[in-house]
């Protein structure tokens, strides 16, 4: 039988040069056993050709990192190893997504045991301000920044890997640089991937687009509902899916069904994080359980959040942190079933 156990996200507020972002959150580090397990999975990183790569395509990321580094008085190229998302082995996770013309849901799966538990909110000096979850602390599950641009992350496959960056660090570095879906777009063109993901994205103006970006192609679908799984459609692609993706399957086919019911920001969420619903799940030791529901919404720049199943909603404001009139809270609670 299953026994429910807290699930706890901290909520950070960050402003200030890129340094100083992750001094702070250097300072704040925890190094329990997610922190050693993550050294572990990463020992075989190049540190000075992450450096390289991330001064390349992200200098405010390379930044943000030497800060971390001091703040937490560790090596910067044991943080480069462990942090910069170059290069990194990743096991295997789902997440589901689903737009309307408002706003963007999405439930993120995977494991508590290596699960950042963090929403940030940041404020950089010369990055665009964003909110969303963190993985490996300057990577992104999902988010969404001041111009309304909104993306998250769903794994493809993870048999399939090439030095490249992960998909969360490459979800973080859209919500720094990109304001419009092109942006972005021509952005995760030109980028090394690592893994073959899929990347939902909105904009302010409502424009949707799927994005399958494998290590050596992408393919764009663009969706007046946006509904993003786990698996590959375009037939250039395809040969790249895991051998098994009914599951995936289930759920976008689930999605469309739910497409035509038009549905407000209140019912959506009463879909995604329902623990008895097709779009959660509690396999929590095979990296598949729901850790967390979101809503982003593009024009009110307000969020909804679910931590585990069941849960009643939290409301934050974006738009309200970024004008100084909102304080955030310290932690969001929840419970799943393990």
């Amino acid at each position: 039988m299953n026994n429910a156990a807290n699930l706890f996200v901290d909520v950070l507020g960050l402003h200030g040069s890129d340094y100083q972002l992750g001094l702070k959150q250097g300072r704040e580090m925890e190094t329990g056993d997610a922190f050693y397990l993550q050294k572990e999975m990463t020992q075989h990183v190049n540190g000075e050709e992450a450096s390289e790569m991330l001064e390349k395509c992200a200098p405010n990321l390379l930044q943000e990192l030497k800060g971390l580094a001091s703040g937490c008085n560790m090596p910067l190229q044991t943080i480069l190893k462990m942090f910069s998302g170059y290069d990194v082995a990743f096991p295997e996770m789902g997440c589901t997504a689903f737009a309307q013309t408002a706003f963007y849901i999405r439930n993120y799966d995977f494991s508590p045991e290596l699960y950042d538990a963090r929403l940030v909110f940041s404020n950089s000096e010369n990055a665009y301000a964003s909110v969303g979850f963190s993985q490996q602390t300057i990577g992104r599950l999902d988010g969404m920044n001041e111009k309304g641009l909104i993306i998250g992350l769903h794994l493809v496959n993870e048999t399939y890997r090439e030095k490249g960056f992960l998909g969360t660090t490459i979800v973080r570095m859209v919500l720094d640089q990109c304001s419009t879906l092109q942006e972005a777009i021509t952005l995760i063109r030109h980028l090394p991937h690592g893994y073959c993901f899929n990347y939902s994205l909105m904009d302010k103006d409502g424009n949707k687009v799927k994005l399958e970006a494998s290590l050596n192609g992408l393919a764009i679908h663009e969706q007046k509902q946006l509904i993003c799984t786990n698996h590959f459609e375009a037939n250039t692609l395809i040969g790249k899916n895991r051998e098994m993706i009914d599951g995936s399957v289930e759920r976008q086919h689930y999605l469309r069904r739910l497409s035509e019911k038009n549905l407000s920001q209140k019912e959506a969420y009463q879909y995604f994080n329902d623990e008895n619903g097709s779009l959660f799940f509690t396999n929590y030791k095979d990296y598949f359980g729901t850790l967390h529901t979101v809503i982003y919404s593009p024009i009110d720049l307000e969020i909804i959040i679910g931590i585990g199943g069941n849960c009643q909603p939290y409301r934050l404001s974006f738009d309200g942190w970024l004008k100084g009139k909102v304080s955030l809270p310290k932690k969001l609670s929840g419970y799943i079933k393990i």
